[in-house]
């Protein structure tokens, strides 16, 4: 049985080490550990070894090519002066773990990290990176995002300083504390029989298919959310006390929180909302096996590295 910590970029997490995030003088000395690992992040994209290619759209095709981080110690502060850094925890062998995340005045020609790696798409790195390193780019992500959008306070408007190692922002003028926020998603398979319901939003790849989703709003739970969202996609209605939550996803696009979710559904008409989605369509459970195995004749379904993979496999599958 699937669980979520079976799930890509949720699977093999470090030991956080929190505590140590308000020890200055902790986190200085683990910097400059002769086992420290640091690895860079620019505009949400890791650095990678090798070459990097474009950045790719949702539900385009994705190679699966396994590739590493560029690890580096301590000399990485000598490439990014002045880059924000947040501690990410510690490995099995007691080694910190540091990201730093640089501007986009920086650049590695020049520099002894020329022609050793690039800036990859984070969906792309993701998918071929180990089970550890896509959790911590994954976190890296979410948190360097938080950090650039969030620079002002939202209760004074009065610029905000990094604390914490990174896990908090705080107001000098009016002493307000920031935290970095998680959006709670619901990701739902409606069922019908031997049917499942999948849909399409504008802009992707032809013959791309995946999961209904959307987020929770306050005071509804994750199975309410859910049916609400596929009655305002499709049009379809399903019982909020029938629903099945399966396992959980952390989602760095910029920073949610994806609960897999089967429901059935009360009928199969559909009446799309074009502003939520562009088609939904119901699939066969031999059409979706042959999706999973890419042997569809015109349609595909999201990648291994991607929640809503696990979602419809694990109905394919029962």
């Amino acid at each position: 049985m699937l669980t979520s910590n079976d799930i890509p970029l949720a699977s093999n997490p470090l030991d956080r080490a929190a505590h140590r995030r308000k020890d200055d003088a902790w986190l200085e000395a683990a910097f400059r550990d002769p086992n420290v690992l640091i690895f860079i992040m620019q505009h949400g994209m890791p650095l990678v070894e090798g070459q990097v290619g474009p950045p790719r759209p949702v539900g385009a095709q994705i190679d699966r090519s396994p590739r590493r981080l560029l690890w580096m110690g301590h000399e990485a502060s000598q490439f990014a002066q002045g880059a924000k850094r947040i501690f990410l925890g510690e490995d099995k062998h007691g080694s910190p773990i540091f990201a730093l995340f640089v501007d986009e005045r920086f650049t590695l020609e020049g520099t002894l990290l020329e022609g050793a790696g690039g800036f990859e798409d984070m969906r792309a790195a993701a998918a071929g990176l180990s089970a550890l390193e896509a959790n911590l780019v994954s976190t890296a992500r979410s948190i360097s995002e938080w950090h650039r959008t969030h620079g002002f306070c939202a209760k004074c408007g009065s610029p905000t300083e990094i604390s914490e190692a990174g896990w908090k922002r705080e107001c000098p003028a009016c002493e307000t504390e920031h935290f970095p926020r998680t959006d709670p998603v619901a990701i739902m398979l409606p069922i019908l029989g031997d049917e499942c319901l999948m849909g399409r939003s504008t802009g992707w790849p032809d013959g791309f298919w995946s999961c209904l989703a959307g987020f929770v709003e306050p005071g509804e739970t994750i199975e309410q959310a859910a049916c609400r969202e596929v009655f305002e996609e499709a049009g379809v209605k399903c019982d909020p006390t029938k629903a099945e939550y399966l396992f959980c996803q952390p989602w760095p696009f910029p920073s949610s929180l994806m609960m897999g979710i089967h429901m059935p559904a009360e009928s199969r008409d559909i009446t799309i909302d074009p502003s939520e989605i562009e088609d939904a369509r119901w699939f066969s459970k031999d059409e979706v096996k042959a999706m999973l195995a890419g042997e569809h004749p015109d349609a595909y379904c999201p990648p291994e590295f991607a929640i809503a993979h696990f979602v419809i496999r694990t109905w394919a599958e029962s």
